[in-house]
Formats: C-alpha cells, sequence, structure tokens
C-alpha cells in the first residue's frame, strides 16, 4: 500500500455528488464512507453548479499524475457523475452540447485510463453515472418561487439523451456504468410527477434518491469490481480483539485490506 493512509474510492461531480455528504441527509457518500471504514477511505470530490467542461481543469489540479501516485494512495475506484448541468437549456451557461459532453466524458475516462497520459493510474477501476431525470413540474415550481423568477433550465427528454450518452460512453470505454436515470425512472413508475419522492426541488436527491443511488453503487461494484465490495475487502488495521496485549505495535500493523483477502 502506498504512502501512510489508506487508498480511496473518490467521487468525482457537480452539486448532486456535492450532496451526497450533506449533514441530515442519507447521503450516499456519507453512507458508503461508513460503510467502507477502515478499508478505503472514500473522498468527496462534487463541486456545485459544474459541467464536464469546467470539471476537467479542476480534476487535472486534484488527481495526482502517474510521477506522484508513486507517494501517494491508490484512487481504486473513481465514480464520475456529471450531466445534470451539461444538459441544462441552451440559454443557460452551465450548457455544454451533446457532443462536446461525450468529448468530454471520453477525455476524463482516458485521462485515468490511457498508458499516454501524466494522470495514468492503472489500479484505479472507474464507474460512469448517468444524471438522474428532471422534473420539470418540481423544477418550475422552484425557480418561479425565485426572486426574481429564474425561467425553467432543463428538460426532461433531454436530460434522458444525455443520460443515454453516459451508457454508451461507458460501453465503449469498458468501464462500470451506474443508469440512475433509468432506476428512478422505474421507481417513479414512468410517472415525471412522481419523481418529487425521490428530488427535492426537481433536480436534487432526497433521502430516498440517495438510497437509490447508494443502493446502486453497491450493486455495481459487486457485478463490476467485486474485488472491490466491503464485503471482500479485510480492515486496513486490525479489528482489537485481534491486538495482542504482549505485543501491541506487532499485532497492529497497517496491511492491505486487498491482498489480506487473497485479492490481486
Amino acid at each position: 500500500m502506498s504512502a501512510n493512509v489508506q487508498n480511496s474510492i473518490m467521487i468525482f461531480g457537480d452539486s448532486i455528488t456535492q450532496g451526497g455528504w450533506e449533514t441530515g441527509m442519507n447521503g450516499f457518500g456519507a453512507s458508503l464512507a461508513h460503510r467502507y471504514a477502515r478499508k478505503l477511505d472514500v473522498i468527496n470530490r462534487g463541486f456545485s453548479g459544474y459541467n464536464t467542461e469546467w470539471g476537467i481543469p479542476v480534476f487535472e489540479q486534484f488527481f495526482a499524475t502517474t510521477e506522484q501516485q508513486k507517494h501517494l494512495p491508490i484512487v481504486r475506484l473513481l465514480v464520475i457523475w456529471f450531466g445534470a448541468n451539461d444538459s441544462c437549456l441552451v440559454q443557460s451557461p452551465q450548457h455544454v452540447p451533446l457532443p462536446k459532453f461525450a468529448s468530454n466524458l471520453k477525455h476524463l475516462v482516458n485521462l485515468v485510463q490511457s498508458p499516454k497520459s501524466k494522470y495514468y493510474s492503472p489500479k484505479t477501476r472507474i464507474i460512469l453515472v448517468t444524471p438522474p431525470p428532471v422534473n420539470t413540474y418540481q423544477r418550475k415550481a422552484n425557480l418561479d418561487a425565485r426572486d426574481p423568477p429564474i425561467l425553467l433550465d432543463r428538460n426532461f427528454e433531454n436530460t434522458r439523451l444525455y443520460a443515454e450518452t453516459v451508457k454508451d460512453i461507458a460501453r465503449e470505454e469498458e468501464v462500470g456504468i451506474i443508469d440512475i436515470w433509468t432506476k428512478m425512472w422505474d421507481a417513479a413508475r414512468h410517472n415525471e410527477q412522481a419523481l418529487e419522492k425521490f428530488l427535492y426541488d426537481g433536480l436534487h436527491l432526497n433521502d430516498a434518491g440517495y438510497q437509490i443511488m447508494y443502493d446502486a453503487v453497491l450493486e455495481t461494484i459487486e457485478k463490476t469490481y467485486p474485488e472491490l465490495h466491503p464485503d471482500n475487502l479485510e480492515m486496513v488495521f486490525p479489528g482489537w480483539a485481534t491486538i495482542d496485549p504482549n505485543n501491541v505495535v506487532a499485532s497492529v500493523q497497517k496491511r492491505d485490506a486487498e491482498r489480506s483477502v487473497g485479492v490481486v
């Protein structure tokens, strides 16, 4: 294991990612951090309001280069969750045209997966996440209530197209995929207004929405990268019951959570 702390899972995205750690909410990020406690650290790299165009130069500042990785813990899993802002209507400054969005997502994946990239990280696995469906009824009511009111900035069908593009990129790049758009749409029984069960303002997830996401993350890890599922990892530092009071230092030595269960 690199450096002096345990390896990590990094969640990278917009406000829906950032909100996954919000106090008082059953955020998927906080839940994952609890589930992976003492096995893998879960790092929040959510940036409210960002799209892929703005996310790329930020990623290039916080993700370690290949050279830096020799002296740092390894990001074992990178979860990339963009599209909610990219899919804004054209009048919004957050809008990124669909072809450019696809190109940006591929670029982010290749920054990590391509041996030619200065950020190449061969031990990092990637999961892409689709944007969730938008409830335009809820969203319009939220924007109408602002002072001054704001025009509706998202379209249900447009967001679906961006979600489909994320799935296409995941297939092309052979990385994991979480189709949260379909999971939430199915949970709402294909009724846009019923999405209010999972969204608190028509865009951002509430407790119930984040529960769907949390379950989907673990389901996808188990299916795509089972060696990284929390049930297949050991604690980096052993449980207290195994500590030898007569030889404490030796019995609390750090270990690799993956190797300790025979995972390569």
